[in-house]
């Protein structure tokens, strides 16, 4: 399939693809969002799909991972990272209230953690939590997609390690 048919039947399929934004999000601003971020994906990996197998389907499946993705990552900006202030602590999460741990979680103990790991590993791991894929990293390093993974590994382990007492 050509990109120029490619395209055609990708925005062939917008109005099917709203209504299942819609139904994901409830919001249609957020539904908008959700149809751009889908497609992009979906002409980034336009060679995984296989001709005369279900278009929607494949679309639909992006769009659920695009969104559950985006969840994710909402979930985890506000459940973990929520600036105070006046203390820049980390604030616990409404399920964590009664756990003390959280209570003293200093987000400049973390971001000295972070700053004190190597740059191969840590520019890999600050692009990766920035949202970056790990094929947009490796390109922008010039190292296999494989080294990244284990790189943003290693400086995970290596944080669990020097943040021990936040575990």
């Amino acid at each position: 399939m050509s990109t120029l048919e490619f395209n055609q039947l990708l925005v062939s399929t917008r109005p099917v693809m709203r209504g299942f934004a819609i139904s994901f999000t409830r919001n249609v601003e957020d539904a908008e969002d959700l149809i751009q971020d889908t497609f992009l994906k979906a002409m980034r990996y336009k060679d995984h799909f296989t001709e005369g197998t279900n278009f929607k389907g494949w679309l639909y499946t992006i769009m659920r991972n695009v969104f559950l993705n985006n969840c994710k990552k909402q979930q985890l900006g506000r459940g973990i990272f929520q600036h105070n202030s006046t203390h820049e602590t980390i604030a616990p999460s409404s399920s964590h209230a009664d756990n003390n741990i959280l209570r003293g979680i200093n987000i400049k103990d973390i971001k000295a953690a972070i700053n004190e790991l190597k740059d191969d590993i840590r520019i890999p791991f600050e692009m990766a939590f920035e949202g970056y894929h790990y094929d947009e990293i490796s390109l922008k390093m010039g190292v296999p997609t494989g080294t990244i993974k284990s790189r943003i590994f290693n400086a995970r382990k290596i944080l669990m390690n020097r943040l021990k007492e936040f575990n």
